[in-house]
């Protein structure tokens, strides 16, 4: 309760760091997890793996992550505007097909954010299930490209689309080299 700006400052900073830890811990528990499911190992030592299969690939992790991040935003907000408008037609009896079935509301705003909130809700539950699938594939495909190298000996697992997609820039070099050779 004392008004001491040291003891501000220092209790902002020490939030601020154990905010930055649990969302590291979250990140590896998600990823080890992950590893656990594909190799079967303990919780250490793929978290351990995990932790350094994405630091090899920092920067097609900040880029995926980005990218899904802003696809899922939309995806939420898509659904959400969506269901919003519709429950606004609804309970303003502005849709003439049911018309008879809504009920007549003197104020209808808050049946309005209660769906909102509730698509919001539903929707961020399942954006979650896909972005976990999205890792799940990531950390995979970093696998593949860790143990393999697309020669006919020990060629890519990874489908023909998704390599032509993420392996542009690593294919190019090798086709120059096989129609000079």
């Amino acid at each position: 309760a004392a008004e001491n700006k040291f003891a501000k400052f220092l209790l902002s900073c020490l939030k601020c760091c154990f905010w930055c830890l649990e969302k590291f811990i979250k990140f590896l528990n998600r990823n080890a997890y992950i590893m656990i499911a594909i190799y079967g190992t303990n919780f250490c030592t793929s978290a351990r793996n995990a932790f350094f299969l994405l630091m090899r690939n920092i920067i097609r992790v900040a880029v995926l992550d980005k990218v899904t991040d802003f696809l899922f935003f939309l995806g939420k907000l898509l659904i959400v505007g969506s269901v919003g408008i519709l429950a606004f037609f609804f309970f303003t009896q502005r849709i003439k097909l049911v018309q008879d079935t809504a009920p007549p509301l003197n104020y209808y705003w808050v049946p309005i954010l209660t769906v909102i909130v509730g698509s919001y809700l539903i929707a961020h539950g399942f954006f979650s299930v896909y972005g976990m699938c999205v890792d799940t594939l990531f950390l995979c495909f970093c696998e593949d490209l860790e143990r393999n190298d697309g020669s006919p000996e020990r060629p890519y697992y990874m489908s023909p689309e998704l390599s032509e997609i993420l392996l542009k820039g690593h294919l190019e070099p090798s086709k120059s080299t096989d129609s000079q050779g």
